[in-house]
């Protein structure tokens, strides 16, 4: 009997293949927002920038993130899916850049959005206390 192999998941392809930004009116409620919202939906790319221009020891709760990308593209809603998914592939590419050598200051910090032992920090391939770990560093090293 064959068994199934999991590839591992190409995270900066993932990141470099995902559509652009868009907004939509919603049809139907989805996702606690009600049906004739118009929904932001962002990129990967969208939340690297985002991130990245969040001061160095400072952190930004999903629920800001989202609210401020909508109010900054005219939306009433940032679409909470696409963001855990966009936000997982923002921070994947820069654990595995890690991973490869690149210094911590080089690369996207997730850390400043993604809260340790959250849902997102859940699904990551580093461990919850490493988020932990660099969010201190940054607040020493700001302090």
């Amino acid at each position: 009997m064959a068994t199934a192999r999991s590839r591992a998941t190409d995270w900066r392809r993932r990141f470099d293949k995902a559509g652009p930004p868009k907004t939509v009116v919603l049809e139907t409620d989805f996702a606690g927002i009600k049906a004739g919202s118009t929904l932001y939906i962002g990129s990967p790319g969208v939340f690297a920038n985002y991130i990245a221009r969040i001061p160095s020891g400072e952190t930004r709760t999903v629920e800001r993130v989202r609210n401020e990308l909508a109010r900054r593209n005219g939306a009433q809603a940032t679409c909470p899916v696409t963001t855990a998914i966009y936000l997982k592939v923002v921070a994947e590419v820069a654990i595995a850049e890690l991973v490869a050598g690149k210094p911590r200051t080089s690369v996207v910090p997730f850390w400043r959005v993604i809260e340790p032992g959250s849902r997102i920090a859940a699904r990551l391939s580093c461990d919850s206390a490493m988020i932990g770990t660099y969010r201190a560093l940054e607040r020493d090293a700001d302090a």
